[in-house]
């Protein structure tokens, strides 16, 4: 009898899923320590606070209900964010004082504060078991407190504004909505879908509307109701009537709020950006005064392209209420030739001048920017076919003198010109920082030694630049935040120094003293090691060596990469990152290998390079080739085996892990981390490729890993989450490679992670996945018996 039963029994033990594996103790002490909290300063500039946030929920918490429509992922019984960002702890801290811890609420996950224009209050979004909150917390006591009666909707973006006046905009549930739509007990028909002959490609969209039951829920759980909100007294005021409401934004002058509501009919193929809206501009009481525009459903925007109409509505931040947008000149479509694609338009309360037309551009708008005092705009433009972008400054009044201030490759980290800052006005509208007449730019400062980053002053009559600070090249100092009065704070590191921030006036003055939580990780040694591509092209890497390296080690080896696409070798050779980070750990980083006796090639730059429309025709040789030149650099070191190195990368970084494993003999195993390996089902184009497979379908076929699966030179480890909601990476991209390597007899595991999306979070499956990851390199690549020649 029991014989009998064996076969089912064994069966039924298959099919039980594998408990979660815990990680070493080392690496559970270092997911275990404290990071370094965020600060965020007070607009005042007079205090700030510190804030701390839980990196690894538990899968518990990944396990609340979850609803996935129309592109967007919330839990329906909140109807905010699944998942929501939680604080672990909360100080704050005058700039002459010492920190003061701020009691948390129990039972709420309190997401990030956001001042209030005036800096007497901030406003936290809470989540708790069964709604989303508004709670508010005083500068002057540090104590939080909860609006009652008050349940926020933030399934469609922020929930909350800062209004002139110190009060709150806020989408909250509408009273008295009853019960959620049921599903019926029974189709109530097929699903269909018609096209008339028109071409309307679309990218490989998540999280789509299914059916009629879904489109009902949508509406159902999106509705909101606009809701004013006293922060003092707690005294909510409707306005206007519920509905669909996308964007939210009160006028400068608080009289008039621009309000994008969605409408019907939704999609099956496109996400709610691109469902039917209405831009409307309502008064104080919530009538409609003006409508911006009433654009369709959107399902045939080209690739690359954008709607036509109305797009990127705003208010100008300075102006009591005018109006700005952009709109197509091209039809939205990047293949019609046009000498001008998008132009840039404003019109002033109460709506009934013409439009004035500020600017004309030749390239896409990539992004518009206002000046503080009202006489400066900051526009900047991307042209797709060169990777290029352009700066324009103008004069709102004088549109027609408009300058171009920077013209530079968007690959050429070393002439980045950095961002110009920007500044939270007494009207909780955000404009560029404008001191004594000048902007501020801060960047990364990538230097050929590594990154240094800076401040400068701009000048806008002149077009030039002052460094008022950069980083000391023994360490690693990065603007944080500007104060009113010009001063500003850092956060500084270096290699052995732990981050803490630093306020310079006159002098710096060290705000916070963090200390080193991990001081054994400081001997971990790490290098900036720059080297050459047999085709001339210079790449990179960062070199770590295990806190036990001796010198004249060999070690099994990690390369660690993602592949970037460059229109010429000069930007493409240029370094990234710098030495002199202070050396923390934490996620399902690959740097955990260090702690397992490996040495780890970090960023190991796989540049591809050539022109953007056929750059991916030599997708595989310039991967492989820069691989092999990154093996043999480290070889030449004296520091690693070049018979055992593993191979890993996340998302296209998998994808390239699987090409290298596929199309070489270099590594002895590789870690590919959700990837998609059949191009076949991105046909639309993927990453920076703008060829469809019917245009390029060799190229196609001959990228996919998948169709090469027959020809793996190593075993691979697949891992993926059940609830990848990123663009093109859909599990199946995983499970269809691992089959057809099964199928071929190729050394394979695959593991899939419930509820995880396309990066990991949970502590359950960051600790299983590096025990996988560990597992598999010393199993495949550790040992030095049968190394391949």
């Amino acid at each position: 009898m029991l014989r009998a039963l064996a076969p089912i029994l064994s069966l039924a033990l298959l099919a039980q899923p594998a408990p979660y594996q815990k990680a070493p103790k080392a690496i559970q002490a270092v997911l275990d320590a404290p990071g370094t909290p965020s600060l965020i300063l007070s607009p005042k500039g007079d205090r700030f606070l510190l804030a701390e946030f839980d990196r690894h929920p538990s899968i518990k918490d990944l396990a609340q209900p979850m609803a996935r429509l129309a592109g967007h992922r919330f839990n329906p019984r909140t109807r905010g964010p699944h998942a929501p960002p939680r604080l672990k702890a909360l100080a704050m801290q005058r700039l002459d004082g010492p920190p003061k811890t701020i009691a948390l609420p129990a039972g709420v996950s309190l997401g990030q504060p956001r001042w209030s224009p005036d800096g007497t209050r901030f406003a936290l979004i809470g989540a708790s078991a069964r709604a989303t909150e508004l709670w508010i917390g005083e500068a002057a006591t540090g104590k939080l407190h909860r609006i009652q009666g008050l349940q926020l909707n933030a399934i469609l973006g922020s929930p909350l504004d800062w209004m002139p006046d110190g009060s709150l905009l806020c989408k909250a549930l509408p009273a008295g909505q009853g019960l959620e739509p049921s599903a019926p007990e029974a189709p109530q028909g097929p699903r269909i879908q018609e096209n008339e002959g028109k071409a309307a490609p679309a990218p490989t969209y998540q999280d789509l509307l299914q059916n009629a039951q879904d489109e009902a829920r949508f509406e159902f759980l999106g509705q909101s109701q606009l809701v004013r909100v006293d922060p003092a007294t707690g005294a909510l005021r409707p306005l206007g009537k519920p509905g669909l409401y996308a964007n939210v934004q009160p006028s400068p002058d608080g009289c008039l709020v621009l309000v994008s509501r969605l409408q019907r009919p939704f999609s099956f193929l496109v996400p709610s950006q691109q469902f039917p809206v209405r831009e409307e501009v309502w008064d104080g009481s919530g009538a409609l005064l003006h409508l911006v525009a009433d654009q369709p459903l959107a399902e045939d925007i080209p690739l690359e392209g954008v709607r036509t109409g109305p797009r990127r509505l705003h208010w100008r931040p300075t102006e009591p209420a005018t109006l700005a947008w952009v709109e197509a000149m091209d039809g939205g479509n990047p293949k019609q030739k046009a000498a001008f694609r998008d132009r840039i338009l404003t019109q002033a309360a109460p709506f009934t001048a013409k439009p004035t037309e500020l600017l004309q551009l030749q390239a896409r708008l990539m992004g518009m920017e206002w000046g503080e005092r009202g006489d400066l705009a900051v526009i900047r433009e991307y042209d797709q076919d060169r990777r290029w972008t352009r700066t324009w400054l103008l004069n709102p009044a004088r549109p027609a003198e408009a300058r171009l201030a920077f013209d530079l490759s968007r690959n050429d980290r070393y002439r980045d010109p950095g961002a110009f800052q920007s500044r939270l006005l007494p009207n909780g509208h955000v404009a560029l920082r404008q001191l004594a007449g000048s902007l501020l730019l801060v960047g990364q400062g990538a230097t050929p030694e590594g990154d240094r980053p800076f401040l400068d002053r701009f000048d806008p009559a002149t077009l030039k630049t002052e460094r008022r600070f950069q980083s000391d090249p023994r360490r690693y100092e990065a603007m944080v935040a500007l104060l009113p009065d010009g001063r500003f704070i850092t956060r500084r590191e270096s290699s052995t120094e732990a981050p803490n921030y630093v306020l310079h006036g006159t002098e710096a003055k060290a705000l916070t003293a963090f200390a080193d939580p991990l001081p054994e990780l400081r001997k971990i040694q790490k290098q900036l090691v720059k080297y050459t591509r047999p085709d001339g092209v210079t790449l990179s890497f960062t070199m770590y060596l295990p806190p036990d390296y001796k010198a004249g080690e060999r070690r099994p080896a990690v390369i660690w990469a993602y592949p970037l696409e460059f229109t010429d070798a000069s930007t493409a050779g240029q370094v990234t990152g710098s030495a002199n980070r202070f050396t923390t750990i934490g996620g399902m980083s690959h740097l955990f290998f260090l702690l397992s006796g490996y040495v780890v090639l970090d960023n190991a730059t796989m540049p591809v390079v050539g022109d953007p429309k056929t750059v991916n025709d030599t997708f595989l040789d310039q991967v492989v080739a820069s691989a092999k030149a990154a093996i043999d650099k480290a070889d030449e070191l004296g520091v690693i085996d070049p018979k055992r190195v593993g191979v890993g990368g996340h998302s296209y970084g998998a994808f390239m892990t699987a090409n290298l494993l596929a199309h070489s003999s270099l590594f002895r195993a590789g870690i590919a981390r959700s990837g998609a390996y059949n191009r076949t089902l991105t046909p639309f184009g993927f990453q920076s490729e703008r060829r469809t497979l019917w245009e390029a379908p060799e190229m196609y076929l001959k990228v996919s890993p998948f169709m090469s699966a027959n020809h793996f030179n190593a075993p691979i480890l697949l891992i993926h989450g059940e609830a990848d909601n990123n663009s093109g990476t859909f599990p199946i991209q995983s499970e269809r490679l691992y089959a057809a390597l099964k199928g071929h007899g190729q050394t394979a595991r695959y593991v899939t992670l419930p509820l995880e999306s396309h990066g990991y979070v949970a502590r359950e499956s960051i600790e299983h996945t590096l025990w996988e990851m560990l597992r598999w390199f010393d199993r495949h690549v550790k040992p030095a018996k049968d190394a391949p020649n």
